[in-house]
């Protein structure tokens, strides 16, 4: 079975300019994972939900902060909110990063005449759930691991 048969025609995207905001409301707005990234009609990257959720690790617990025994029983509750207000800046923050800073690029793409097989192999040795389909060097789709399985479930295929 082709990559065509099973792929997504017509991808959501997001321009490369755009604020995270932009992409992350599109993803959820959709009920995606992941964004093929346009610099105009060229593909220049991937953004996914795990891209976006790398912009929030606010790093390990603090340790700037050690009081003395007796008063360790505000040691960590101190330290706690040190920590969120590290997170409410990461959070307030990041949605204007461009997705250009964030996305993985260069996309791996794959063709729409290869086999579902073919993506199936990227996929897994990739460690990637879903490919952008290129007509040369046009986006003309995208097939994630769903559309795999669907497609190998397919009667008569």
């Amino acid at each position: 079975m082709l990559i065509r048969e099973v792929m997504t025609r017509n991808p959501v995207t997001v321009q490369a300019d755009a604020p995270v905001r932009d992409a992350a409301a599109l993803l959820r707005a959709h009920e995606i994972g992941g964004l093929p990234v346009m610099e105009g009609e060229t593909l220049v990257g991937m953004i996914t939900e795990s891209d976006i959720l790398r912009l929030l690790e606010t790093g390990k617990i603090s340790d700037d902060l050690w009081l003395p025994s007796p008063l360790e029983v505000i040691e960590v509750p101190i330290r706690e909110i040190i920590n969120w207000e590290k997170t409410k800046h990461a959070l307030t923050s990041i949605g204007n990063i461009q997705v250009r800073k964030v996305m993985s690029h260069p996309a791996i793409t794959i063709s729409e005449d290869e086999d579902i097989e073919d993506a199936a192999s990227v996929m897994l040795s990739r460690k990637i759930a879903r490919l952008p389909v290129v007509r040369g060097n046009a986006l003309v789709g995208i097939v994630a691991r769903a559309d795999i399985v669907r497609g190998v479930a397919s009667p008569g295929k």
